[in-house]
């Protein structure tokens, strides 16, 4: 082995680590950052602070970050659909659901995928093994969410209520994700990014102000450190790495991190918040995997409105 090679190795090593620790880990940084301030301060806060970024890095390396009116109404529903729809739900669940939790349940986001396009678009058609991976997942989510469907305190009645977000959370996420993949856009993916995360996060700004909830934010420190973590460590750091993985090395490699990120923060949520692991996430979690990676590795046939594939990259990472 050359050098060279030893070096693409050690830079494919490093970005796959940053994919999974750093999008693993923002399962627990949102759960901290909702302990002192609202979701929707949290979405406004992280991604107009992350978009501004992102598309001041895209000028700096003279990247044109003009895009037509089309290409905003588009990436304006994708963001809203992504980040708030998707992240900023995620956030108000955490307030009940372990991070845990959380990330295992959303984790069937490849599923949604799978049914919207198989049986909502009938853009695909799913083979026996990613029929199997279906029925797998639904099973492994039943498991997971058992003893919250028997629960009879407020606050259990709560933790079924954020589980059941952060499903609706996946679908929203899963139509951001199809919506992005099939738009045609006059802009690259970093571009689009960066417009979908300051829209979104203006989005989510608005809200805030609707509900009031501005006024309601405690910057201590560990708010502070909770939303740095985010926006550098979730959206810049972690969707570089994204895209490079995505350039150099095959889709379905770089497709693990939805296997692996759920695991990594059930093992932090444990670690950092003492959040208790049962034998219901256990096996839960080992069931949802198995039909993740069935659903994901099954090969898929072109279906009765099958449509040409778009150029266009996944726009941000998974809910986190």
């Amino acid at each position: 082995m050359t050098p060279a090679q030893k070096q693409h190795q050690l830079q494919v090593a490093i970005a796959f680590a940053m994919v999974y620790v750093l999008w693993g880990s923002t399962f627990l940084a949102i759960g901290i950052a909702v302990k002192h301030m609202p979701p929707t301060m949290m979405g406004a806060t992280r991604f107009l602070i992350s978009g501004s970024a992102m598309l001041a890095i895209c000028l700096f390396t003279r990247r044109s970050i003009r895009i037509t009116m089309e290409d905003f109404w588009k990436l304006a529903l994708i963001g809203v659909l992504l980040l708030t729809g998707g992240n900023v739900v995620v956030g108000w669940a955490e307030k009940y659901v372990p991070t845990g939790l959380a990330a295992l349940i959303l984790s069937i986001t490849p599923i949604w995928v799978a049914i919207v396009e198989a049986w909502i678009l009938r853009s695909d058609r799913l083979s026996w093994r990613g029929v199997l991976g279906l029925v797998l997942g639904t099973t492994g989510l039943l498991v997971l969410l058992w003893p919250k469907l028997h629960a009879t305190t407020a606050l259990g009645r709560m933790q079924l209520l954020g589980c059941i977000a952060l499903i609706f959370a996946a679908l929203s996420w899963t139509c951001g994700s199809i919506l992005s993949r099939r738009s045609s856009l006059t802009v690259g993916p970093i571009v689009a990014t960066g417009w979908e995360m300051a829209i979104a996060g203006t989005v989510n700004f608005l809200l805030a102000l609707g509900l009031g909830d501005v006024h309601k934010v405690d910057w201590n420190m560990p708010a502070v450190l909770s939303i740095t973590y985010l926006v550098i460590g979730g959206s810049l750091l972690g969707f570089t790495a994204y895209i490079w993985l995505l350039e150099h090395v095959p889709t379905a490699k770089v497709a693990t991190y939805a296997y692996v990120n759920p695991i990594v923060a059930v093992i932090l949520g444990a670690v950092v918040l003492h959040e208790k692991i049962d034998a219901y996430i256990v096996v839960g979690s080992a069931v949802i995997v198995a039909g993740v990676i069935l659903v994901t590795t099954s090969k898929i046939r072109p279906g009765e409105a099958s449509l040409p594939a778009e150029t266009q990259l996944p726009a941000c990472e998974a809910e986190a």
